[in-house]
């Protein structure tokens, strides 16, 4: 069947859609090595199969928005480890195939987004969850476009512009999307109520507010229980659906490379995020398959 019958905007204004979980986590429980700076980046150049398997076993759960591979992606990243542009920009082509073609083999229709990571990611130590990366606006809206002109033109469904953790790089990254028109959404990372750099909610939110290429904002990779304060500050300032896919509440260690679980699991109070506006939900980092099947029956209005 066609991967989406419309643009994914058309079904965030009429119902809940399902994102897919963390395509780390499901890669690591299929085997993959991903130690080194370049994650899951380097499962999708050395082993691209494992990558397929993994959205296929996210659109099993009942997932409705596969997410690319291209988030650790980066020229300057690849180009330290032995890859030429054209060669890393054939990896972003092939992030965008592999989503496309588990959706096009799902039972349901399904969205393939492109993930555009934060420049933080692509340093690979932990900036993502801290901002502030001493760069300007100009310059780092240089360093998104040509990954994201890459991208967009491999085909996706939708950009994934996520795990922003600073409104100066969001302010980059709207900056490109009026260039190139495409449709995205803009999720940030938080904490305590504020964007990992610091910055209030409210403000963060609002640069988007105006912005006709996003059909979505909200956050990722963040506690859960973060999410329903930051949802409201959103709601507040835009009138978009909004998303969220959180983590399970684990802190990212960058020095260890490792994750550290909370001592009890965070309540998901997904039906709450949902009547706050929330229409674009799923799960991040350790958030798999069988977490993502559950959360779907939680959703209203979704088809069965």
């Amino acid at each position: 069947m066609p991967r989406a019958s419309g643009p994914l905007a058309e079904a965030l204004a009429r119902r809940a859609v399902l994102l897919d979980g963390g395509l780390s986590n499901q890669l690591a429980a299929q085997g993959c090595d991903l130690s080194g700076d370049l994650w899951s980046g380097r499962v999708l150049a050395e082993n691209p199969d494992q990558v397929a398997a993994a959205h296929t076993a996210y659109v099993r759960a009942g997932a409705e928005v596969l997410i690319t591979a291209s988030y650790q992606v980066g020229y300057e990243a690849f180009a330290a480890h032995g890859h030429d542009r054209a060669e890393t920009t054939a990896l972003l082509h092939r992030s965008v195939r592999l989503a496309a073609r588990a959706a096009e083999a799902a039972d349901h229709e399904v969205w393939v987004a492109a993930s555009v990571g934060p420049y933080g990611a692509v340093l690979a130590d932990g900036s993502e969850y801290r901002g502030r990366y001493g760069l300007s606006v100009r310059e780092l809206a240089a360093f998104h476009r040509p990954r994201i002109e890459a991208l967009l033109a491999a085909g996706p469904d939708v950009l994934a512009v996520e795990t922003v953790p600073d409104s100066d790089e969001a302010e980059a990254l709207l900056t490109v999307l009026a260039e190139t028109g495409a449709p995205a959404w803009l999720s940030y990372t938080v904490a305590g109520g504020r964007t990992r750099a610091g910055q209030p909610l409210r403000e963060a939110f609002a640069l988007a507010a105006a912005a006709p290429e996003v059909i979505a904002v909200g956050v990722n990779c963040c506690d859960p229980a973060d999410v329903l304060p930051a949802l409201e500050a959103a709601a507040a300032v835009t009138a978009v659906p909004l998303l969220t896919y959180p983590n399970d509440g684990s802190v990212w260690n960058a020095t260890t490379r490792t994750w550290h679980a909370p001592e009890t699991p965070v309540p998901w109070p997904a039906r709450a995020w949902y009547t706050t506006g929330a229409r674009l939900i799923g799960g991040c980092c350790r958030i798999g398959p069988e977490q993502i099947a559950a959360l779907g029956t939680l959703l209203p209005d979704r088809p069965r």
